[in-house]
């Protein structure tokens, strides 16, 4: 079987902006279906580097693809598509951590050799070695896009109850383990991302700002100062905190809403 795309990947207004393993990221650099009362968002958007982006992943016949449910745009090849569910105990497991975290219950698996193609966003599209990361990590909630049959997906516990109420945020994010590649759909481009490398030390960061660190990093929300009194005068009161040795990969701004929307424009 042999098939041939044209004005895809070929296409004036496609750029490969990155890649890594069989996963790589086009960006269209301008946005032509437009209308008359849209065009001049989808050209200051451009301007702005508001650009839609696509991940595909080049399938060779040994490594699946574990996909974020409802992410695939098409396939063509011999592209074959699971539930990824490998039992009944398999299948409590995943609807477990569908209930307490905001990623998909089940993540189709995609097989076989062909081209995948994952829906267009707005968002920005990272991609991480897991290598570089120890081959274990933890994401903040709403960030998976896409990984490596190879890496196995599971939950990681907030070290203590209180984080998650007072964070007003879940007890449990994803963890990711194994070889393989990672795609994120993030807030903010790769090159504004920010590194940061603990060695027995902490980071305190008063916002969700965090995208990934690695498993070994102990994680807790706590008060600013060290009475409510402190936290209160000084104005910030809780933040997250990172303790051990490991890596932060953080943002410069919070993860923003309805990122794959263009604002609707007036015509009155």
């Amino acid at each position: 079987m042999a098939y041939t795309v044209y004005n895809f990947q070929d296409n004036n207004d496609v750029k490969k902006i990155a890649e890594k393993g069989q996963f790589s990221v086009v960006e269209w650099q301008r946005d032509l279906s437009v209308t008359p009362w849209s065009a001049q968002t989808a050209w200051f958007s451009s301007e702005m580097n508001v650009r839609r982006r696509q991940l595909i992943a080049n399938l060779d016949g040994r490594t699946g693809v574990t996909l974020q449910a409802g992410a695939m745009q098409w396939t063509v090849g011999s592209v074959q598509s699971t539930t990824g569910v490998k039992g009944a105990g398999d299948l409590m497991g995943k609807m477990f951590r569908g209930a307490v975290s905001q990623d998909s219950m089940i993540k189709p698996e995609y097989t076989g050799t062909g081209m995948l193609v994952c829906e267009p966003t707005w968002q920005h599209l990272l991609l991480i070695d897991l290598a570089e990361w120890g081959n274990s990590v933890v994401l903040n909630d709403g960030l998976f896009l896409a990984c490596d049959s190879t890496i196995q997906d599971s939950l990681q516990r907030r070290s203590n109850m209180s984080s998650a109420v007072a964070g007003n945020e879940g007890l449990f994010n994803l963890r990711l383990d194994g070889s393989g590649v990672l795609a994120l759909e993030s807030p903010c481009p790769v090159e504004e991302v920010i590194y940061i490398d603990l060695r027995n030390d902490e980071l305190k960061i008063d916002g969700n700002y965090a995208l990934v660190w690695t498993s070994g990093l102990e994680f807790t929300v706590e008060r600013s100062g060290k009475s409510l009194i402190g936290s209160a005068v000084g104005g910030e009161g809780l933040v997250n905190v990172y303790r051990g040795t490991g890596r932060i990969m953080m943002a410069p701004m919070q993860p923003a809403t309805n990122y794959n929307t263009y604002a609707a424009v007036s015509t009155d």
